[in-house]
């Protein structure tokens, strides 16, 4: 890095780990290219890393001690080699949701920070270091922006483009919106700029990325929803396929199927999470769809688009389920 070079600085080693879904494994390309611009370096030996980043999720059981017995793992691992033990900080869902409550019982933790505080992770790592004091930041951040190129793509050809922060749905099962924060659009500007870049730089797939990612409404233009934004990103060229995850069933239009049909970069597939296949579970998990209109919406599909796979994801024993 040019600035550790003028200072004649060897560059600090991290390793990340990161669990969870998709926008975690992209919040992580965003931390090891932020870092990056700061002078660190990445690697995957954690028995050489000065810095050790564990961007997490909340969404399964355990995740705090889970999360807290890995960073165990890898400082006793450190001790046992009589090597430096390498700083801590936390990020993702189990930062946000935890807080300084990671900072209890002696904890080796150095900076805890929050799903919309990512940016703020050197700055938080400058101060520990510089205060010997642990440092965290859940600030609910409404900037979703993020520098362009600054994300190092864990894949050459293809790029993570998130449209959606947040969730406002709200269902009895999900953390998100509590972790996540509210929902907030990225302007349709800053998306196509993203991928017109991911394009100029090799990316061949771009996989669009929201909570629920066919809600969407550009705030900067008021015509545009998912549909015009996917019709907007199928004419830049170098993209060759488009994805995007996770689309809800209650927001999906039969406007949005028909352009579907016409748009050979989109994916021939679609994930749509049911859930459920009961109509009691389905209210109990405030979902806002019934089995039949589920089942009415991939009869829909199935006409308008006979070639398309479909996936799901379901919940079983949910608590009244018999």
């Amino acid at each position: 890095d040019p600035r550790r070079k003028r200072k004649g600085l060897v560059a600090r080693k991290f390793v990340i780990e990161t669990f969870g879904c998709q926008m975690n494994y992209h919040d992580g390309e965003r931390i090891t290219g932020l870092l990056e611009s700061e002078g660190y370096e990445a690697t995957t030996d954690e028995t050489e890393a000065e810095l050790v980043v564990m961007n997490t999720c909340s969404v399964r059981e355990k995740a705090v001690d889970k999360v807290k017995s890995r960073i165990g793992e890898i400082l006793d691992a450190a001790r046992e080699r009589g090597a430096v033990e390498p700083m801590v900080a936390v990020t993702g869902c189990v930062a946000q949701q935890e807080g300084d409550k990671l900072f209890r019982n002696g904890s080796p933790i150095s900076v805890v920070a929050g799903t919309q505080a990512v940016k703020q992770l050197p700055r938080l790592l400058d101060e520990a270091r510089a205060t010997q004091k642990p440092r965290v930041d859940v600030n609910p951040y409404e900037d979703v922006s993020f520098p362009l190129g600054m994300a190092k793509p864990s894949d050459p050809s293809r790029a993570w483009v998130t449209i959606i922060e947040g969730c406002n749905e709200f269902c009895s099962f999900c953390v998100v919106p509590y972790t996540r924060g509210n929902e907030r659009m990225r302007p349709k500007a800053d998306i196509l700029a993203e991928v017109r870049d991911a394009a100029r730089t090799g990316a061949r797939e771009v996989q669009l990325l929201g909570q629920i990612v066919n809600h969407y409404e550009a705030p900067d233009d008021p015509d545009c929803d998912f549909t015009a934004l996917v019709e907007a990103i199928h004419e830049i060229d170098g993209i060759e396929r488009i994805r995007f995850a996770s689309p809800h069933p209650r927001h999906f239009s039969v406007r949005f199927l028909e352009a579907m049909r016409g748009l050979p970069k989109v994916a021939r597939h679609l994930h749509l999470p049911v859930q459920s296949g009961s109509t009691r579970i389905l209210k109990a998990m405030r979902r806002r769809y019934t089995r039949d209109s589920y089942l009415e919406l991939v009869d829909r599909i199935r006409q308008l688009l006979p070639d398309v796979a479909l996936s799901t994801d379901m919940i079983v024993g949910f608590p009244g389920e018999t």
